[in-house]
């Protein structure tokens, strides 16, 4: 069997991880960091087939992704921060009561 195949099943089970994560966490935090381990499942897919095939392009992209990630980090742990001091809970289901 290939190497490669070893890490995009990795790359699969982590994105599944991932989605779980989002799909059944009410916690704030914790969604936000099944988020980034999606983001990073992918990223792990791309570096994997960018040296399969020799390319940079891949990796090019996961320095892109980063990129966003980390902003994402920065906006949306302020965004968290700021509900937990108003609000005083990161639960989910809370934040419901913030429409207009």
């Amino acid at each position: 069997m290939n190497p490669i195949n070893f890490i995009v099943a990795l790359s699969a089970i982590l994105f599944a991880i991932g989605v779980l994560g989002v799909l059944t966490r009410r916690n704030a935090i914790l969604i936000f960091m099944s988020v980034e381990l999606m983001l990073n499942a992918a990223n792990l897919a791309f570096v994997a087939f960018a040296r399969k095939w020799g390319e940079l392009d891949g990796q090019m992209f996961v320095f892109f992704v980063m990129t966003v990630a980390a902003a994402e980090v920065a906006v949306g742990l302020a965004l968290i921060v700021t509900i937990f001091r108003t609000r005083r809970s990161t639960d989910v289901d809370d934040l419901s009561q913030l429409k207009g």
